[in-house]
């Protein structure tokens, strides 16, 4: 299991269409390719064709729900149509192709998810464009820090990227939780950092499926889905707060 944090500047053309804060959301430049990664794509807004152990570049991109939207229509943050607003944030990721991961996005160093539109979209390519549905962060009275994220592949290629609802189960392990939608557990706003005591930071649980170019099946989500999500509560809570507790040092 890997721990990831990398959100940094990209050549990508989505920057002309957001504006990144790069200090709230990046921790570090994003690696150079590492022995056995043969995936020499690093800017989300390209297409790239994977295979197990590669490194693999996607975004995410933090705005308004009907900011990811042209009339009824979902388009990627990729898309110049779009025209995400100047008060939309990215953050930039490069995960081991089939390692389950732990995202992080510091938000107690001025980032705030509310006030860049309260939802994010996951999304990687251009010809083969792929998007998440947005989903809800936060807004002045709740906000959800714990995600679970899944990048479907076939042959190679990204397909999908679902976020998970993780349920309520873990709500009961705080007194500041409470579940919304029956489905999520969040925090009150008014608990988060900087108006509260609460470290709010975004940590998304990263997996994989389907399969790379050379059709060997990836197997992290399944390994994931197999295991109980509350187990990985602690876990991950605690790793969390180390890493948050690591991006206060550099900011």
């Amino acid at each position: 299991m890997a721990a990831s944090s990398s959100s940094a500047p990209s050549h990508s053309p989505l920057l002309l269409v957001v504006a990144v804060a790069v200090a709230a959301v990046a921790l570090a430049a994003l690696p150079l390719a590492a022995a056995g990664d043969g995936n020499g794509v690093y800017d989300p807004c390209s297409d790239a064709r994977i295979q197990r152990g590669d490194g693999f570049s996607f975004g995410i991109a933090f705005a308004s729900a009907a900011a990811f939207y042209s009339g009824s229509v979902q388009l990627s943050p990729c898309d110049r149509r779009l025209g995400l607003p100047s008060s939309g944030q990215l953050a930039v990721f490069r995960p081991k192709v089939d390692e389950i991961s732990l995202l992080t996005i510091n938000t107690t160093t001025g980032f705030n998810p509310a006030s860049a539109g309260g939802y994010m979209v996951a999304f990687a390519g251009r010809k083969y464009a792929a998007r998440s549905i947005p989903t809800f962060v936060s807004n002045s009275s709740f906000t959800v820090s714990s995600f679970t994220l899944v990048l479907e592949f076939n042959k190679g290629r990204l397909q999908n990227l679902h976020w998970k609802k993780d349920g309520c189960g873990a709500c009961s392990k705080s007194s500041s939780l409470v579940c919304i939608g029956k489905q999520t557990c969040a925090f009150r706003t008014q608990s988060c950092k900087s108006q509260g005591p609460v470290d709010c930071s975004i940590g998304i649980q990263l997996a994989f499926s389907g399969t790379d170019k050379h059709e060997s099946v990836l197997n992290s989500w399944y390994e994931v889905s197999n295991l109980r999500q509350y187990s990985l509560y602690g876990l991950y809570s605690n790793l969390k707060d180390t890493l948050s507790g690591q991006f206060n040092k550099f900011f």
